[in-house]
């Protein structure tokens, strides 16, 4: 039997919580919050950054976690690579905290950090101060923050002419991670195949293009799947530009999974953002995966991979 504990361990998170605040920490909260665009949304003082600068230098110590803690719990945001991207700020009021989230660096926006944050900070929340419910507090016009909250789990509890309040309790969190525990089937991709992909999906979005269905279920296959080195791929998975043959609701099919600028049904060339496309990435000869597309449901079984990038050594496509 799968566990609410044993579900939040399955997989590596991408983002880490540190509740560990150094000087060098702090020195980079200060660069963060004297960017305007950074600071617009949050309700701190403008001069909150002149504040931190005033306390680090009084205070000649090289871990200062207490200062940061004073008013709830205060955590830097570290990537899987160990690099701080931005902070977080538990304020716990008995069974209840408000949580504000924020993404420091700029350059790292719109690759999901936020969302992926928020997540992490559910677990804290949750797990280890044992609250009962989360609320964030929004700006309208905060879209970006928005998007997050909601893709994470978030609802709108309440609506004022400045702020949007946000809410998930303890028991829809568990609800929700309950029902995402056991993924249908293994998924793989490669390093080099989940950069491009994040990249595409994050210029279709700058180019006006809505997240519809298609970006929307490309991105969280891409999300759930287990992301490896392009050597160590299993020759048997559908990566980016294999060929393979395929048994469409009973009808045999060979098609190539390329990128969308390269699709082209007259040379069975298949456009990842397709519905089929983004069915059969990252999945392996034999499997057989039910999918929605235009005309119903399809049943899609992988019968044999015909080419593989990776396996023929052909790195550079």
């Amino acid at each position: 039997m799968i566990t609410t504990e044993d579900v939040v361990k399955m997989k590596e998170p991408s983002i880490f919580l540190c509740p560990e605040i150094t000087r060098e920490n702090a020195l980079l909260l200060i660069h963060w919050l004297r960017d305007h665009e950074v600071r617009k949304y949050l309700s701190d003082s403008q001069d909150v950054s002149t504040s931190i600068e005033q306390v680090i230098n009084r205070v000649n110590l090289p871990i200062l976690t207490h200062l940061f803690s004073q008013n709830g719990r205060f955590y830097m945001v570290y990537d899987k690579h160990n690099i701080a991207v931005g902070f977080v700020r538990l304020v716990i009021k008995g069974t209840q905290a408000e949580m504000v989230i924020v993404i420091g660096d700029r350059t790292r926006w719109g690759q999901k950090l936020g969302t992926n944050t928020i997540r992490e900070t559910m677990k804290v929340a949750f797990f280890e101060h044992r609250v009962q419910k989360l609320i964030a507090k929004i700006h309208h016009e905060n879209k970006r923050s928005i998007k997050a909250f909601i893709n994470a789990g978030f609802r709108v509890e309440q609506d004022s002419p400045a702020l949007l309040s946000f809410s998930i309790t303890l028991e829809n969190y568990v609800q929700t991670i309950q029902s995402q525990a056991i993924p249908s089937s293994d998924i793989y991709i490669t390093e080099v195949d989940e950069d491009r992909l994040r990249k595409l999906i994050t210029e279709e979005l700058r180019n006006g293009r809505e997240k519809d269905g298609a970006l929307q279920e490309l991105e969280q296959e891409i999300d759930k799947a287990t992301v490896v080195h392009p050597r160590k791929l299993s020759q048997f998975v559908v990566s980016m530009n294999s060929r393979a043959r395929l048994r469409l609701n009973g009808d045999s099919m060979e098609v190539s999974l390329v990128y969308p600028r390269d699709a082209d049904m007259s040379q069975k060339k298949l456009s990842v953002f397709s519905p089929v496309g983004t069915a059969i990435l990252g999945y392996s000869e034999g499997d057989t995966i039910s999918w929605k597309i235009p005309s119903g449901t399809a049943e899609i079984h992988i019968e044999k991979i015909l080419y593989q990038p990776e396996a023929a050594g052909d790195y550079h496509l």
